[in-house]
C-alpha cells in the first residue's frame, strides 16, 4: 500500500500550530487546532517589462509568441518591422506598404500583414522570415480591424469602410473569401486564435463596447461581455475557449486592465504595468507580449505577460497589544518600532516587534497621530503629527524617548520619511505640501520640494536616495517619485493610486502595500524603473504603518474598518499555509 512516508520519505509530524521549517508541498498534524495543514510556494499572474520597441509608435500590428514576435507598421505611416528575440527588438525588412491601424497573423518567421490606412486598403502581405511580399488583397478595404490565425489560414473581422462594419473574411494562403459576419460591427476591436476558433472583443460601434463572440469556423455566436467595455485593446490567445485582454481605451483615459476568458467568461487578473491602448499584443494566456501603442503619446514599451511566477507572499505575524491607524514606524521584519497613533485619545504608546511579538516599552514625551519614523527599533526618529505638538521630533536609544530640535515647518502631519536616526528625510504632508527636509542628528534643514504636493504619501529608503510614492494631493494618486539626495524626478506610477498606504525597501527595490480609497489589500514591488501588482494583503487596510525591505516586510495597525492591531509579515519568495478539510 502506498503511504505518505513511502513517497515523502518521512511521515507525517506533529506540530503545536504551523511547523518550523516545512517545505513545499509538506502535510504535518497542526495539535492545537486539531487538523492537518500543507504549505506551497506562492506564486501570480503577472507582467513584468520587456525590451523596448526600436521605434515608438501606436496602431500597429503583431504576430509570434512572446519569446519570438514580429512588429509591423503604425504610425507615421511606417512600414517598420521589428523582431523580437525574448528580450531585445532588432529591426528588419520593412512592409512594402507603409501603413497603420492594420492587423496581423501567423509567426515571427510566417506571418500575414493585412488592411490600414491611409487611404483605407485591402492591402497583404506576408513575411517569410526575411522579407514582405504583396499578395492577393482582401475582399473589402477597411483599417481598424482585427485578425487571427496564421499565414496560410487567417482570419479578418470587423474595421471601418469608412463605416463600422461587421465584414469577416478567411485566407486560405492564396485569396480572401468573405463569409458569415460579426453580429455586432465594430472597429479598433481585438482578436485572438485560430480561423476556425476565435474570438472577437471589445471595440467601437462607434460607442465603446464589451461585446464578446466565439467563432467556430462558420458563424459568430455572442457569449458573455469583457467586465469592462473598451475599444482600442489588444488580445492573444489559442482558440476560442483561451484568451487573454489587455490595455484599450476606456473614453477619457487609457486603461491597464487585463481580463482572461475561459470559454465561457472574463475574469479579471493583475494589470498591465503602464497604461496602454492602440498597441499589439501575442501570444497565450500563459506567455503574452503587448507592445507600443499611446500612453498617452506613441510609446515604445514592451511588456511580458506570465502565469505561476513564483512571488512574495504574506503570512499572519503577532498582534499589536494597542489596535491603531495613522502611526509610525521604524526598523525591519524581525525587530520593528510601532510609534503612536489613534483612536482617540492619542497614543503615545510604543511597541517593539521581536518577528513574533510585540512588547509595550517606553512611551512618547508627547502622544501624536499621523507620525513619520526612520532607524531601527533601538536607534529611531519619530517626527511630525498632529496637534498639539505638531512639528516636533523626538529620538529613541532603544529605552526612551528624548525631545531633539523640531522641523523647520510649524505644522505638519500625514508626511512620510526615510533613513536613519542621524540621517533622515522628511517629505510631503498636511496641510497638503512638498516641502522636503534633511536631518543631520541635530537639525533639520528644508531642500528641494517633491514636483507634486500631497500628504498621506509613503515612502522607504534613506537620505540620500529615497521614493515617494501615492498619497492625496488632494485626490487620490499614483505618483511616484525619485530622490537623488538633491532634487525629486517623476518616475513610472504606481498601478493602483491611493493614499494613506504604506511602503518598506529602498530607492531601487521597494514595497507598496495597503491603503485608501477605499480599503485595499494591493500589494506592489518597485524594481527601480516599474511597479509590479503581486499577492494582496490578508486583510485590507489604509492608514497602517510597514518597515523592512521588498523581500522581508512588516504590516502593522491601520484602519480596516475598526483600528487594527494586526500585523503581517512580508516574505519573497513566499509560501502560504493552508488547511486540509474534508467537505
Amino acid at each position: 500500500m502506498t503511504t505518505y512516508k513511502g513517497i515523502n520519505g518521512t511521515a507525517v509530524q506533529n506540530a503545536a500550530g504551523d511547523l518550523s521549517g516545512a517545505v513545499d508541498g509538506q502535510v504535518w498534524y497542526n495539535s492545537t487546532a486539531t487538523n492537518f495543514k500543507y504549505q506551497y510556494g506562492a506564486t501570480t499572474d503577472a507582467w513584468s517589462t520587456g525590451g523596448s520597441l526600436n521605434t515608438a509608435r501606436a496602431n500597429l500590428a503583431g504576430a509570434g509568441i512572446q519569446t519570438a514576435a514580429l512588429a509591423f507598421g503604425g504610425d507615421g505611416p511606417t512600414g517598420a518591422t521589428e523582431l523580437y528575440n525574448g528580450s531585445a527588438w532588432t529591426e528588419v525588412n520593412d512592409l512594402t506598404t507603409a501603413r497603420f491601424s492594420l492587423a496581423g497573423a501567423g509567426t515571427n518567421t510566417a506571418a500575414l500583414a493585412f488592411g490600414g490606412s491611409p487611404p483605407i486598403t485591402a492591402v497583404t502581405e506576408t513575411w517569410n522570415g526575411t522579407n514582405w511580399t504583396e499578395v492577393n488583397d482582401l475582399t473589402t478595404a477597411r483599417e481598424k480591424l482585427a485578425g487571427a490565425g496564421t499565414n496560410t489560414a487567417a482570419l479578418a473581422m470587423g474595421g471601418v469602410t469608412p463605416t463600422v462594419t461587421a465584414v469577416t473574411e478567411l485566407w486560405n494562403g492564396t485569396n480572401w473569401t468573405e463569409v458569415n459576419d460579426l453580429n455586432t460591427a465594430r472597429s479598433i476591436l481585438a482578436g485572438a486564435g485560430t480561423q476556425t476558433s476565435a474570438l472577437a472583443f471589445g471595440g467601437g460601434t462607434p460607442t465603446l463596447t464589451a461585446v464578446t463572440e466565439s467563432w467556430n469556423g462558420t458563424n459568430w455566436t455572442e457569449v458573455n461581455d469583457l467586465n469592462t467595455a473598451r475599444n482600442g485593446l489588444a488580445g492573444a490567445g489559442v482558440d476560442n475557449t483561451s484568451a487573454l485582454a489587455f490595455g484599450g481605451d476606456l473614453g477619457p483615459d487609457q486603461s491597464t486592465l487585463t481580463e482572461q476568458w475561459n470559454g465561457t467568461s472574463w475574469t479579471e487578473k493583475n494589470d498591465l504595468l503602464t497604461k496602454f491602448r492602440k498597441g499589439a499584443g501575442t501570444g497565450t494566456v500563459t506567455s503574452a507580449l503587448a507592445f507600443g501603442g499611446e500612453n498617452p503619446s506613441p510609446t515604445a514599451v514592451t511588456q511580458e505577460w506570465n502565469t505561476g511566477v513564483a512571488v512574495g507572499a504574506w503570512s499572519t505575524g503577532g498582534d499589536l497589544n494597542t489596535a491603531r491607524r495613522d502611526l509610525g514606524s521604524a526598523g525591519t521584519q524581525t525587530a520593528a518600532l510601532a510609534i503612536g497613533g489613534q483612536p482617540t485619545p492619542t497614543k503615545a504608546e510604543t511597541e517593539s516587534y521581536n518577528g513574533t511579538n510585540w512588547t509595550e516599552v517606553g512611551d512618547l514625551n508627547t502622544g501624536r497621530i499621523e507620525v513619520a519614523g526612520a532607524g531601527t527599533n533601538t536607534a529611531a526618529l519619530a517626527f511630525g503629527g498632529l496637534l498639539p505638538v505638531p512639528n516636533s521630533t523626538e529620538s529613541w536609544n532603544g529605552t526612551n524617548w528624548t525631545e531633539v530640535n523640531a522641523m523647520t515647518r510649524a505644522s505638519t502631519r500625514a508626511l512620510a520619511g526615510a533613513g536613519t536616526q542621524t540621517a533622515a528625510l522628511a517629505f510631503g504632508g498636511d496641510p497638503t505640501t512638498a516641502v522636503t527636509e534633511t536631518w543631520n542628528g541635530t537639525n533639520w534643514t528644508e531642500v528641494n520640494d517633491l514636483n507634486t504636493a500631497r500628504s498621506y504619501l509613503a515612502g522607504c529608503g534613506t537620505q540620500t536616495a529615497a521614493l515617494a510614492f501615492g498619497g492625496s494631493d488632494p485626490g487620490v494618486i499614483a505618483v511616484t517619485e525619485l530622490w537623488n539626495g538633491t532634487n525629486w524626478t517623476e518616475v513610472n506610477d504606481l498601478n493602483t493610486a491611493r493614499r494613506a498606504l504604506a511602503g518598506a525597501g529602498t530607492s531601487t527595490a521597494a514595497l507598496a502595500f495597503g491603503g485608501t480609497a477605499p480599503a485595499t489589500a494591493a500589494t506592489e514591488t518597485w524594481n527601480g524603473t516599474n511597479w509590479t501588482s503581486t499577492s494582496g494583503l490578508n486583510l485590507a487596510r489604509g492608514r497602517l504603518a510597514g518597515t523592512g525591505t521588498n523581500t522581508s516586510a512588516l504590516a502593522f495597525g491601520g484602519l480596516a474598518p475598526p483600528e487594527t492591531g494586526a500585523t503581517e509579515e512580508w516574505n519573497d519568495p513566499g509560501t502560504i499555509i493552508k488547511t486540509i478539510t474534508t467537505s
